[in-house]
């Protein structure tokens, strides 16, 4: 089974992903901020990682850099680093 990385699915990932980081900048846990700022750090680096490697014209690494920043930042809205709601952007059940 082959799938297919289109532009569109990548431009719709980046979007999403790009939003969820700007959501926690703005909600780091006050209380544990060196950590969560250490997994924001995390999350933003493989961000920007997927815009270099898409401009290089490799899709598939992109589209993989970019899940595992969303990885960063819902482990880090799990674990309470980012006190985000939005279940939309983030595996929280919305009452955090």
């Amino acid at each position: 089974m082959e799938a297919t990385i289109t532009s569109e699915k990548l431009d719709k990932y980046f979007s999403i992903t790009s939003r969820a980081l700007e959501q926690v900048k703005k909600a780091l846990n006050a209380e544990r901020k060196k950590e969560a700022a250490e997994v924001l750090d995390m999350a933003q680096r493989y961000y920007d990682d997927a815009g270099f490697f898409l401009k290089k014209g490799d899709a598939v690494t992109a589209f993989a850099a970019l899940n595992y920043a969303h990885g960063w930042l819902d482990a880090g809205a799990r674990l309470g680093l980012f006190l985000v709601k939005d279940s939309q952007l983030f595996t929280v059940d919305g009452g955090r």
